[in-house]
């Protein structure tokens, strides 16, 4: 696994990219191969990125990763890259100039010999910082910047919120399309009420980090995989408060394993969510839940056997 690692950690000299990258779509992955495409060949593949983000700090937003920064590690090393470099943003890096971020952090801190960014990206005190002058004080240290232009589809300029909205609409299939691979988050399985193994459909309680984003409330077909290995298992999940039950209860992650009996409690489950099937729903009582919960394990079983033939075949 490559390192995450702060400015002063990193392995030097750098070729580097230059963003968030959150969700690592096609556009990000151009502004990726720039920065290694005939690079010098002292130079170490690396990406560079802000946490917390910026407006976290500067407006106390909540700002949800499609990718966490543990998580983006896997995803980078595919794409030759050897580290990711977190620089910490704080009130005083935000008082920056923007020439004073370039010659402090890229040139002097990380030894950038090859700079690649997004033509958006924006970054110094107030963001005055823009491609042009990027390229002007690195240029004047023989530093060359790259700057990429912006990916497009059919449907237009390729980005993190346009993900974030399919996602938030439950829609997997365009998420998994603007992304380039699954969506798929991680939680610890913790004690629950104990409510759906007296419906005779016990589910797994997930603790997943608040800062990751996650799709629409509702019932979902899903994949699911113990401790980060091994087979992706067929699992019906239920994302959002019980109505049912407990209307004032808050938002919650729980899987159901179908047709697989076992003790998760305290074990890591990596989540796919597949298609969202329905809505939450708000039924008369546990009997008419605990039918409804069955209807959905059925129709989930059907959908996820159907794409494992189809995949196979």
């Amino acid at each position: 696994m490559i390192p995450l690692c702060s400015p002063e950690e990193a392995l030097r000299p750098t070729a580097l990219a230059l963003g968030s990258f959150d969700g690592l779509h096609a556009g990000h992955r151009s502004v990726i191969g720039a920065a290694l495409a005939d690079r010098p060949p002292e130079a170490i593949p690396t990406v560079v990125s802000f946490w917390p983000h910026p407006r976290e700090v500067l407006f106390g937003e909540a700002r949800l990763r499609l990718d966490l920064p543990s998580e983006k590690l896997s995803l980078l090393e595919p794409l030759g890259i050897q580290q990711l470099v977190l620089v910490p943003f704080t009130l005083e890096l935000a008082e920056l100039s923007a020439d004073e971020f370039v010659t402090s952090v890229l040139l002097n801190t990380l030894q950038a010999r090859r700079i690649a960014v997004g033509t958006n990206f924006r970054f110094g005190h107030q963001r005055r910082g823009d491609t042009e002058l990027l390229q002007r004080v690195a240029g004047a240290h023989g530093v060359e910047v790259r700057v990429v232009s912006m990916v497009e589809d059919g449907a237009g300029r390729m980005s993190s919120s346009r993900i974030r909205h399919a996602l938030e609409q439950g829609d997997l299939a365009t998420t998994r399309t603007l992304l380039g691979r699954p969506y798929r988050f991680q939680g610890r399985v913790v004690r629950g009420r104990g409510l759906g193994r007296e419906l005779g459909w016990p589910t797994a309680n997930l603790q997943v980090d608040g800062r990751k984003a996650l799709p629409g409330l509702g019932v979902y077909a899903a994949w699911a995989q113990l401790d980060g290995g091994g087979d992706m298992l067929p699992a019906v999940m239920n994302l959002g408060p019980q109505p049912t039950v407990d209307p004032t209860s808050p938002s919650a992650v729980e899987v159901h394993l179908l047709d697989r009996s076992l003790e998760l409690e305290g074990r890591s489950l990596t989540v796919e969510p597949v298609k969202r099937l329905r809505g939450q729903q708000k039924f008369s009582g546990l009997e008419e839940l605990s039918a409804q919960i069955g209807r959905d394990a059925d129709q989930a079983r059907q959908l996820l056997s159907d794409l494992l033939q189809t995949a196979v075949g």
